[in-house]
């Protein structure tokens, strides 16, 4: 049986960085009463964002964020033989964004199909990367995301109650992220494993052209009950991540670094401790970047090699947290 060996990875943040004070002041000036804005970074701990050009779709950030992965791995778009875009935006609802994404590259012919799993659309997409290497189907997999959640943010709120429920928005980025992974001898994914509570659906939505809401203009925003998604993560626990390192042997002390989706500095000690994870070895990026959705992983990725934090043939783990609810660990090899 083949390993997967992760090839190259990229992430292309999109091109208006943002602090977080002209948010709150563009907040301000949209909204019709005066709002607690100073609670944005109080509860995120976010300082910069990421923000979109108008004319920028997800799938041009996905595109540019490949064509950096594919240069960083000598290989073509012909080359690849399975293209994923696993993310939480899209172009459209039909067809499937990966369509787009590969005829911005020029892959006329190549399979195509989305993977859509909230923040941890792209942990879920490598997943599958991995199996269908393994099971020997593809050989070249490209893994691209696109985010965009910029343009879902209600800026204009109106009362507090409305604007706590968005505040989640504000803190987001966008970006494109891509990872080419191939079959090989070697092996760069140990174990990818997740686990869910989709009772809490609803404690965070996006609704716009879903059969619920197909022309609602609220549901064209983000809808989120940040408590409520934080003591549903709390209850769904740590067991399938202890589980999953005791199925590889690991520890975290074996890491050399680990990446956590971040969505909240004031959180983040309090996760890590729940969690056991030394939060010294964790690739901090929510107070400099937002929170960056489905890039998490690609991005923390890039960043600690980048550091010379991660060196060839150094362990990496990701902990994955999404909407939904869903929790995720993947443990690998650079």
């Amino acid at each position: 049986m083949p390993h997967t060996r992760i090839l190259s990875v990229a992430t292309e943040l999109a091109p208006n960085r943002l602090d977080i004070d002209t948010i709150a002041d563009r907040v301000l000036d949209a909204s019709p009463t005066k709002l607690p804005v100073g609670y944005i970074n109080r509860l995120t701990g976010v300082r910069t964002v990421y923000h979109r050009h108008p004319w920028q779709q997800a799938s041009d950030l996905a595109a540019a964020a490949a064509t950096t992965a594919l240069e960083r791995a000598g290989l073509t778009i012909h080359d690849i033989d399975l293209l994923l875009f696993a993310s939480a935006s899209q172009d459209l609802i039909e067809p499937a964004t990966s369509h787009i994404v590969s005829d911005l590259l020029g892959g006329r012919y190549i399979p195509v199909f989305d993977v859509k799993n909230a923040c941890n659309s792209f942990l879920g997409g490598l997943h599958m990367a991995d199996v269908f290497i393994r099971s020997g189907q593809y050989h070249r997999v490209l893994v691209v995301s696109g985010e965009t959640p910029s343009m879902a943010i209600r800026w204009a709120c109106n009362d507090k109650s409305q604007f706590t429920r968005a505040i989640p928005g504000f803190s987001m980025t966008d970006g494109g992220a891509a990872m080419v992974v191939v079959a090989d001898s070697s092996n760069s994914i140990h174990r990818i494993a997740f686990r869910s509570d989709s009772s809490q659906w609803d404690a965070g939505t996006l609704g716009a052209g879903g059969s619920r809401a197909p022309r609602e203009l609220d549901a064209t925003y983000f809808d989120m009950d940040g408590r409520k998604l934080h003591d549903a993560f709390l209850s769904l626990g740590p067991s399938i991540l202890q589980e999953t390192l005791e199925e590889t042997g690991k520890d975290w002390d074996d890491f050399a670094a680990i990446g956590m989706h971040q969505v909240s500095l004031p959180y983040l000690a309090n996760i890590c401790h729940m969690l056991g994870v030394p939060q010294g070895r964790l690739v901090n990026t929510i107070a400099h970047y937002g929170n960056v959705t489905s890039l998490s992983l690609p991005l923390q990725l890039e960043l600690a090699m980048g550091a010379g934090t991660l060196r060839p043939g150094d362990d990496f783990a990701f902990i994955g947290f999404a909407g939904g609810i869903s929790t995720g660990l993947g443990v690998f090899t650079v």
